[in-house]
């Protein structure tokens, strides 16, 4: 290959590296439009979200609207619940899920696929299915409109399963052998060898896990009752119902939603290292 081919191949690459650079800016773009949106119609007046053409940016920037919001609805509450949920649900997550992982990839014993197949089969399931039985449950155990029953009653996840199983069978089992030379029980070969090893997926699943639970709606709206244990998604409905009342006020509605939003997405920015080498692959470094 010659200078003025090589020279072609170069020229090309970074014709191509740049427009998947453009592609990927127009997709960013697009998905973080509607949040900047919501920002910054929570900084308008009413007639300003009304009006017609629209306008990106307000004429004087309304930062009372995050005031009036904060004081005319309980969301530290809200917030608190939900993240105090969410994470606890989180943690039993990482339990539940570690051990189940491990049984059924190091133990040996003779339903060991049956029983990974049965709770796989759970996973295509409608969640709505389950909701007529586990209101029963807690109900009889006196767990609604409580933190136990939202915890306990998703203490269970499907998903981090399958993660967590496809992630410890690449474990080398050479590591394990050495362990069990060594003296190291199950206890122990499972949270000091293969928790360390494939932390990135339990991190992924986790961050997948607390978005979901921190979003979740139908269910704890049907055995929540007292304000005082609101979610913050119900919170937010309760509050755009009482905006409601007198005419929706966009601008606080606006202001509101961008309060939900925020811990989200600071909680991103800070782990997105460890999300993304979790969806990259396994973090198992051989």
């Amino acid at each position: 290959m010659n200078s003025k081919n090589i020279k072609n191949l170069f020229y090309n690459y970074n014709v191509g590296k740049f427009f998947v650079q453009i592609f990927m800016a127009f997709v960013s773009l697009v998905m973080v439009t509607p949040f900047l949106w919501m920002f910054l119609s929570a900084l308008k007046t009413q007639e300003e979200i009304k009006a017609f053409p629209p306008t990106l940016f307000p004429d004087t920037a309304m930062w009372l609207n995050f005031v009036e919001t904060w004081t005319s609805a309980p969301f530290d509450r809200y917030i608190f619940n939900s993240f105090f949920t969410a994470t606890s649900i989180v943690f039993l997550h990482i339990i539940t899920t570690a051990m189940f992982a491990y049984a059924i990839t190091q133990l040996t014993f003779k339903t060991r696929g049956f029983l990974f197949g049965l709770i796989m089969a759970t996973y295509m399931l409608p969640v709505a299915v389950t909701y007529v039985p586990s209101y029963i449950i807690l109900a009889r155990l006196g767990w609604l409109d409580s933190y136990q029953g939202i915890i306990f009653s998703n203490s269970v996840s499907v998903f981090a399963i399958f993660l967590a199983r496809q992630s410890f069978l690449q474990v080398p089992r050479e590591m394990v052998d050495a362990a069990k030379v060594d003296g190291a029980g199950h206890w122990h070969i499972l949270w000091h060898v293969f928790l360390p090893l494939t932390k990135p997926i339990f991190i992924t699943f986790g961050l997948i896990n607390f978005v979901l639970m921190y979003n979740n709606y139908l269910w704890p709206l049907m055995i929540i009752r007292s304000r005082e244990m609101y979610l913050i998604t119900i919170g937010l409905r309760q509050f755009f119902i009482e905006q409601g009342s007198y005419g929706v006020n966009w601008p606080l509605i606006m202001a509101a939603s961008t309060i939900v939003v925020t811990p989200l997405l600071l909680l991103f920015f800070i782990a997105q290292k460890w999300f993304i080498k979790g969806i990259g692959g396994t973090g198992i470094k051989g």
